[in-house]
Parts: C-alpha cells; structure tokens; sequence
C-alpha cells in the first residue's frame, strides 16, 4: 500500500492541501473544527510528516549531535535524556556520541565528524584546548557545555565556582573545618574541575581557614570506584578530615562506602557533598547532599542556542540576524540531604 501523501489527506478531510500543511506547522488562523477534521484525516489514513524532506529543503538533515565524555556516568545519560526531549520538540533527531575525553575524538566531533549529515553540535569537552576552537571556519554551529574554554563560542554552564563556593560555605556553616576536596585539581586550570577546585579554596579563604594542598585527593576518572579508592588512601595515610566535597556524586556515593568500610559514621563524623544530583544519590545510604544544576535548563538553552546558529549558517544571506556568541550560564541549587544535614533536607 502507497505511502498517505498530503493530498490525500486533503481529499479525505475536504480541504486544500494548504489547509494540511498549515495544521502541520500548527499556524494560529485555522479554525478548530478545522483543525480537528484534519488531524482525524491525519490519523485515519496514518499519515507521516516527512521531515527528511523538509529539512533538506532547507539545505539541512535535521540531525543534531550531541557529544559527551562517557554516557554511563549518569550526569550526561540525564542530560542526554533531557536534550533528546528538547530536540524532539523541534523535529529535530540526536545523534549520541562518546569521546571518552580523547582529544582526537573531540577534536573529530567538532569538525563534524568528517561529514555533512549533522546540522549543529552539543560538545561536552575534556580534552580540547583554547586553541582547538579558536578557529572553526568550516565547522558545524557548536555549542559548548562546561567550562568556556574560547571567548567567541555558544557556551552553556552553571556557574561550577560559585556552586563550589556555596557547597563548602555550607560545610563550614555546619562547624566543618578539615574539608578535603575529592576530585581537586589545580585550580589553574579551564575545565570544570578546577573552576569547582576554586571555588573550594576561595571559600576557605573567607573563613580563614589555611588551604592545604594535601587536601586534594586527585582522581583519575569521575567514577565511584576512584572516590573510594581516593579516600580509602587519604584515610590510610593519616587524614582525619570532617567534611568532603566531592566534585561529582560519582566520587561522593564512592566516598560514602569507603566511609561505611572503615567505621566512620556519616554525617556524625563526616559530612559529605557531590555535585550533579544524580538519581542514585537519593537512594545512597545515607541519600546525598549535592549542587543540583538545572539540567532541563541547560538542554533547552543548548538546543535553542544551536538551532538559531543552524539556521543563520543554512540561511540566505541577512536572513536570520547574527548574534554575538552567548555565554549563558543556568541556574543550580544546594540540595541537602542526610549526609550533610543528618535528615531530608529542602
């Protein structure tokens, strides 16, 4: 059986294909009766937008894609799940892709993985530099996610300094004054873990309490095990700390059973706070204290970002008005949980 077009779906509901087409792109000035008779159309012959069609009319595929670090640490899985959302409102497809935080495969993304079937690109990076991004003549529209490694590109963060700040301003509040930081780094740096790492020691600073180099606990992934691993080796060597703040709640949940292992009891001994609000932290023993970020807000705002440096690139000239580079950070919030505050917490 023929695929229903949309002239058929004229014929069956009684009106202009034109009429079709305009209940399609959900224009204002159709009646309702209107409307209706033609969605019953619609669902009765099993009619399909071709939007492969459409968007290649307008020198587009209508594919996005949206590159992350590694898509089974539950932050990007959410956040994926969030942008899919956001796109399919737009009749737009995801395509995913890992980098494993390798420079080559980020460096592959953004040139649009050597190919013209995606549109636009939503990169997490790790690995790439200022100067990977400084000149993007021929690339795919992009949008940053993270820490704005380039002025001039779309980039869409929280602010992970302030949020870091905040968390250990928290910890502090509660009496803590030995806070080791799980996941520090040098806070030289341009990537999210040393914005956190700064924001960490600047809020030792305003409590006068010294900073401690020792206080970092390297790791060399974002995972559970490394937490476990990072504090099990602090406690052995001798760290006797009250709080810690953990970069992601990856390390935190790690944390917390490295914790459970030797003894010590949380938050009575040690409070602890990640960072991200994943969904296993508010089933973790105790559930977890963390800076939430906006997720759903930092997918809209990419989404939307991308789709208008899309059509500026696929437009005719003076189309679609150029804007500047947006660097737009999102709302986060301190969620605080029974391993900082002993209950639930707001």
């Amino acid at each position: 059986m023929a695929r229903p077009r949309i002239k058929d779906v004229a014929r069956h509901a009684g009106v202009s294909e034109k009429t079709v087409s305009n209940v399609i792109n959900d224009y204002a000035h159709v009646s309702d009766r209107t409307r209706q008779v033609v969605r019953e159309a619609i669902e009765h012959l099993g009619y399909r937008v071709n939007l492969a069609g459409r968007h290649l009319r307008k020198g587009r595929t209508g594919i996005i894609a949206l590159v992350v670090p590694e898509l089974d640490i539950p932050y990007f899985a959410e956040l994926a799940r969030h942008v899919i959302r956001e796109a399919e409102e737009r009749s737009l497809t995801v395509l995913i892709h890992q980098s494993g935080a390798d420079r080559a495969h980020e460096l592959a993304a953004l040139a649009g993985f050597g190919s013209t079937f995606v549109d636009g690109i939503i990169l997490s990076p790790l690995a790439l530099t200022a100067d990977d991004l400084r000149d993007r003549t021929g690339f795919p529209p992009t949008v940053l996610l993270g820490e704005l490694l380039e002025e001039g590109a779309d980039h869409v963060a929280i602010d992970n300094e302030g949020a870091a700040h905040e968390a250990t301003r928290h910890l502090i509040g509660l009496g803590r004054r030995t806070i080791l930081a799980v996941g520090g780094r040098d806070d030289s740096g341009l990537g999210t873990a040393e914005a956190r790492t700064r924001g960490y020691r600047a809020a030792l600073a305003g409590a006068g309490i010294a900073y401690d180099p020792a206080a970092l606990l390297p790791v060399g992934s974002f995972r559970m095990p490394d937490g476990a691993q990072a504090v099990t080796r602090a406690l052995e060597e001798g760290a006797r700390p009250d709080a810690l703040l953990c970069l992601n709640d990856q390390l935190a949940l790690g944390a917390l059973r490295a914790l459970h292992e030797r003894g010590v009891s949380v938050p009575e001994d040690v409070a602890v706070i990640g960072f991200d609000d994943v969904e296993g932290g508010r089933f973790s023993v105790p559930t977890l204290s963390t800076v939430a970020p906006d997720k759903a807000a930092v997918a809209k705002v990419a989404v939307q970002l991308l789709q208008h440096r899309i059509e500026e690139a696929t437009a005719p000239d003076g189309a679609v008005p150029g804007v500047q580079a947006q660097d737009r950070i999102v709302a986060h919030r301190l969620v605080l949980r029974e391993s900082t505050e002993g209950h639930e917490g707001r």
